[in-house]
């Protein structure tokens, strides 16, 4: 009976040699340690670095020495930057979205591979306070449509009176670039381009730091316009974990989304660490890492969510319709629009004082000067406190004999002092009580030539420089000769400088203004400008947003 026994222990013990053998080699750590390190966004680190933790504690062994991952975290535009100055200092690359990844491997500088696959996703929503989700009800369809809607600040009797948008800079957030693609793109699909660029116009004044910040101004006080947001999903389950006095929920919009889709890059060229990314890699997609995911409001790759992203938490746990993402030349267009949009606003308003002025218009029941005045309230209403701007008055001997302008307010920020007065409430004075000469003819051509001597002179590359002719369109009537209007043409053409560009606006309001559009047209295209014929004050908006758009493409712009 002994034998059979003895049989029986030498088998078991063969057994357990040959498991101790094989999990050894499967974990032989007696080459010491790989170290392994994966730079992450801050949103997504956390899960990551305890996916690591575990990882780490089942000594995954490359060539006889054990994985140590490490993931530190970092904002997307930091190793976007120190990527392409070469000098990233980790192994692989969690971003928060491809749409970054892209534009580094867009860079002639930079040699980055595709990215291994994305390690998780959430969807960018629009959001909202629990409490005031019923009060959007009838005023504002979740949809990037409804979005631009209320955010278009020409758009003065739509949402935006009862609704508040607040935005992700799309320069420093991804959430944010997507927000602006996909609320582009469907502006475009609609053909509503002059509404993105009241959209954008007015969101850029009302940039939130980040997530967090965004997610914490979306409290409703009585009486104020309900304030909505856009960020990922996840920003909101965050958010909604630490118990706010001001819950948040999702609203998704109609159309579809983009998503932070998370794509892992693998950037180091070691073998051994290229052998350790694809193991860790692997370990990324296996169900038990999903599940941490998933428990901290990220959605696998697919879509799929988890309890984290219930209903009773504000979610829709169904995944979003996707919209298609847009390529890097779309990409780098809406960037480049949304700078060029928000360069600062640097803008001399010629004001037409001529006796003309004071004649009546019979469509308003208004004085040319006060519906002319109205048009420069209406229009300056539009810029930002940043803006730079100033008034100088037309006609003929304002300033003297034989000057036909006169400096009423230097051009300057409008949040600086003049006398104890801010020159946004000096302008809005000014404007209200200007009155027209009498016996004043309309020297326009030298006053126009001053002030675009005068603009170029003091010209500010940070900003739009804008010459701003309100006229009622009557032309140069001067009776003491000056220059004329070849001469004037002329002159802009010469001066006019590409690189420095200067350009004008003009707007014309009264019954003599059509006669004199020619010219009108003439003096705008030769600097790069427009001119416009105002029927209403009100309409000035859209002349506004129209010269807004113009920055896009401004110097060669078309026509």
């Amino acid at each position: 009976m002994l034998v059979p026994l003895a049989g029986a222990v030498a088998l078991a013990v063969l057994l357990g040699v040959a498991a101790f053998v094989i999990f050894n080699r499967e974990h032989d750590c007696s080459s010491g340690k790989l170290p392994l390190t994966v730079v992450a966004t801050p949103d997504v680190q956390p899960a990551l670095n305890k996916i690591a933790g575990n990882y780490n504690k089942a000594l995954h062994s490359i060539d006889s020495r054990c994985v140590e991952v490490k993931v530190a975290r970092e904002s997307a535009a930091r190793t976007e930057n120190a990527l392409v100055a070469g000098k990233f200092k980790g192994d692989v690359w969690v971003a928060d979205s491809s749409l970054v990844v892209e534009r580094v491997r867009s860079q002639e500088s930079v040699t980055l591979p595709e990215p291994a696959g994305s390690v998780a996703s959430s969807p960018v929503v629009l959001a909202t306070a629990k409490s005031s989700a019923a009060k959007l009800e009838g005023t504002l369809k979740p949809s990037w449509s409804g979005m631009v809607a209320a955010a278009n600040v020409a758009n003065v009797d739509g949402p935006g009176k009862k609704v508040r948008v607040l935005a992700l800079d799309p320069q420093k957030n991804s959430a944010g670039l997507a927000a602006l693609l996909a609320a582009a793109g469907t502006a475009k699909a609609a053909k509503q381009d002059k509404a993105l660029v009241g959209a954008l116009k007015e969101l850029s004044g009302q940039l939130v730091a980040d997530p967090t910040a965004l997610l914490a101004s979306l409290t409703v006080k009585s009486g104020d316009r309900v304030p909505i947001g856009v960020t990922s999903e996840q920003a909101i389950h965050v958010h909604n974990t630490k118990k706010p006095d001001t819950p948040v929920v999702a609203l998704y919009p109609s159309e579809g989304t983009l998503s932070l889709d998370y794509p892992l890059t693998v950037v180091t060229k070691d073998a051994a660490k290229l052998k350790a990314a694809a193991d860790f890699r692997q370990e990324l997609g296996k169900e038990s890492a999903l599940k941490v995911l998933r428990a901290q409001g990220f959605r696998d790759p697919g879509g799929k969510a988890g309890e984290a992203l219930s209903e009773d938490k504000g979610f829709t746990p169904a995944a979003p319709k996707a919209m298609r993402a847009p390529d890097v030349k779309t990409v780098a267009t809406m960037t480049q629009t949304w700078s060029r949009l928000n360069l600062g606003t640097r803008l001399l308003t010629l004001l037409d004082v001529s006796g003309t002025m004071a004649l009546p218009d019979p469509g308003t029941g208004l004085t040319r000067m006060k519906a002319i005045s109205k048009i420069a309230t209406e229009g300056l209403s539009l810029f930002p406190p940043d803006s730079e701007i100033g008034v100088w008055n037309f006609s003929t001997h304002l300033d003297g004999r034989g000057k036909d302008y006169q400096e009423v307010v230097p051009v300057g920020p409008l949040t600086e002092s003049i006398g104890g007065t801010l020159r946004k409430d000096v302008l809005a004075q000014q404007l209200a009580t200007v009155e027209a000469k009498a016996t004043g003819d309309t020297g326009l051509n030298d006053s126009l030539k001053a002030a675009y001597a005068h603009m170029t002179e003091t010209y500010k590359r940070d900003k739009i420089n804008t010459l701003l002719i309100l006229t009622d369109g009557a032309g140069n009537d001067d009776p003491d000769g000056g220059v004329t209007d070849a001469q004037i043409l002329d002159y802009l053409k010469s001066a006019y400088d590409p690189e420095r560009p200067v350009s004008i606006l003009l707007i014309a309001f009264g019954p003599e203004a059509q006669a004199g559009k020619r010219q009108m047209d003439a003096v705008a295209k030769a600097t790069g400008g427009e001119a416009y014929i105002a029927k209403d004050p009100l309409q000035v908006r859209d002349f506004f947003l129209q010269g807004m758009e113009r920055r896009i493409c401004s110097p060669n712009c078309d026509g």
